[in-house]
């Protein structure tokens, strides 16, 4: 990078910036819910790339260390974040909780630093810039020119827990901003565009988006038209076991949505034969077993578990790998009117983007949904089974209904992935929600005891 960089009038960068960030980065970042390192120590912190948006507003790619308990098979040793910071002499109260801290040395001493997106000035203005394309060093700015982007929408950032943060303009548009980076286009980007080419109408297409070629090629961020009188699945799926109100013709309206998803990806790019069953219950024993060693509550469950994987070999293999959502639950679709909308096609951003955009079965996205009947169940006391049962059978009813084959038909299939998807709940509630473990727990056990 630069040896030096502008911070408006009269501050210039002469020396390491982290000389500067680096202790207070080291404390904040753990603390941020999109941070994947919560249960291993930062080790290392070390600068990526720096550029400077607009005075007072730095773009950074950072890459963390860890030390701690064993990642994932295929999973990179570390992490790149992307930060947008805001550098001040003095912190403006309305800015509170923006605040990461003032530094003590460095280029930036006795300068406040702080969270540019929680900003409004610095969100506007990140804005303009995919308003009007351009590049800021190794930053590329593009849009959809099809697409006016009216200037001045007042920004928000949301507060809803996810891996990522998103900005809503005037309840027209919502920017997401890629916490986790990795090298090549992500799927977020890439399959909506793809999508919005075949007129698939369930995925809102993308307006604007940027990227970096430092240090590698990567996607940063994509504008999205916002759909502000939708409500998504999931608080959908909680108001109506509130109510005592049946999900089941709903749930059937959203199996008809994944299927038509499913049924226009296989049209956008191209499918694969059938899914190599071995390879793939390899690869869903390795992950149990790495999840047993993090989480010592899956080991006496391993056995059973491992039987479900060893039983796709023998299985009828289903439909053609190709692409799919990849953490397809209720919390990633709207519901507008009468019509349901899929997003966020990141896939598991705990995977490696190589794999996430490979070819994949179909049955993957859907044991993912009928996982999350079973979790929005079981989030009141007592237990309904019996409406996630209807909710399941209307689902797997409406995708057969679009897709022309049958979930419930291949029942050793539709049991291995939602194993496969259950050991990944553990490992993830074990890792940021320890509450809520027991609900995933409880799906381990139905499933290597009994098999259901």
């Amino acid at each position: 990078m630069p040896k030096t960089a502008l911070l408006g009038p009269g501050h210039t960068v002469v020396a390491d910036p982290m000389l500067s960030l680096g202790d207070l980065l080291r404390d904040w970042l753990p603390r941020q819910r999109w941070f994947a390192g919560k249960d291993r120590p930062v080790t290392e912190l070390g600068l990526l790339s720096m550029t400077e948006l607009f005075p007072g507003c730095l773009h950074l790619l950072v890459h963390t260390g860890h030390s701690g308990p064993p990642i994932p098979a295929g999973a990179p040793d570390g992490d790149c974040y992307q930060l947008l910071l805001g550098i001040r002499k003095h912190h403006s109260p309305r800015l509170g909780r923006a605040l990461i801290g003032r530094a003590e040395q460095g280029p930036f001493a006795d300068l406040a630093v702080y969270d540019a997106l929680q900003d409004p000035r610095s969100a506007q203005l990140l804005l303009e810039r995919l308003r009007h394309p351009g590049s800021a060093g190794p930053l590329c700015f593009e849009n959809d020119p099809s697409v006016p982007v009216p200037g001045g929408l007042p920004p928000r950032l949301l507060d809803a827990e996810q891996s990522n943060s998103s900005l809503v303009y005037g309840d027209e548009f919502i920017l997401k901003l890629f916490r986790r980076v990795q090298p090549g286009i992500n799927p977020d980007l890439e399959v909506p565009g793809a999508l919005a080419g075949q007129g698939c109408r369930r995925v809102p297409a993308p307006v604007a988006w940027f990227r970096t070629t430092h240090p590698q090629e990567a996607t940063l961020g994509v504008l999205q038209p916002y759909l502000p009188d939708a409500s998504d699945g999931w608080t959908l799926a909680l108001r109506a076991l509130a109510t005592g109100d049946d999900f089941a013709a709903r749930a059937h309206q959203l199996g008809q949505a994944t299927a038509e998803v499913h049924l226009a990806l296989a049209s956008a790019f191209a499918t694969g034969a059938h899914d190599e069953s071995r390879r793939t219950a390899a690869a869903m024993t390795e992950r149990l077993d790495a999840a047993a060693h993090c989480v010592p509550a899956l080991k006496p469950f391993v056995p059973g578990l491992r039987g479900a994987f060893g039983a796709l070999v023998a299985c009828d293999p289903g439909p053609p790998a190709q692409r799919i959502h990849g953490d397809l639950h209720l919390g990633q679709v709207l519901r507008a009117g009468r019509e349901w909308f899929v997003i966020d096609f990141e896939g598991e951003p705990s995977r490696p983007l190589a794999e996430r955009r490979g070819l994949q079965s179909p049955v993957r996205d859907i044991a993912g949904m009928l996982r999350s009947f079973d979790y929005a169940a079981r989030q009141r006391r007592p237990w309904r089974p019996e409406w996630a049962r209807r909710c399941r059978e209307a689902f797997c009813g409406g995708y057969a209904a679009r897709a022309g084959w049958d979930p419930r038909k291949k029942h050793g299939l539709l049991r291995a992935y939602e194993t496969d998807r259950a050991v990944y709940e553990v490992l993830y509630e074990a890792r940021h929600r320890p509450n809520w473990l027991p609900i995933p727990m409880a799906a381990i056990e139905r499933l290597a005891v009994r098999g259901d």
